[in-house]
């Protein structure tokens, strides 16, 4: 099959998404900022995981069936560019949570990222 090395790529990093973010907010080390996502979480982390690989089956379907198409590839390969981008902003939230990077760190990481998304934009 077509792109399912990508496609269970995709659907892992939606998985551990969804479990890091569980263990995140119930920790009180972040918030979930998706507003509809955390209107899930807050009505239950089963709720939210079942969301969450609803999502990712649903997707993963999508791009098994039509995988061959040039949108879809492309789709994917920003889809697992954002999810990567995502587990780096996890493992900074599990530094900080572990005391692994100070207050100020975090500060210093937000501006510097702030400043490199404005070079972007």
């Amino acid at each position: 099959m077509h792109l399912f090395r990508e496609t269970f790529l995709l659907f892992s990093l939606n998985l551990l998404d969804a479990i890091l973010t569980i263990v995140w907010v119930r920790n009180g080390v972040a918030i979930e900022s998706n507003q509809m996502m955390a209107k899930l979480l807050a009505s239950g982390d089963f709720t939210f995981l079942t969301a969450k690989i609803a999502i990712g089956t649903i997707t993963a379907l999508v791009l098994l069936r039509w995988g061959n198409r040039r949108l879809a590839r492309y789709g994917l390969t920003l889809a697992l560019a954002i999810y990567i981008s995502l587990m780096g902003i996890h493992v900074v939230t599990g530094l900080t949570a572990f005391g692994y990077i100070s207050q100020r760190g975090m500060q210093d990481l937000t501006a510097l990222t702030n400043g490199l998304l404005a070079l972007v934009m």
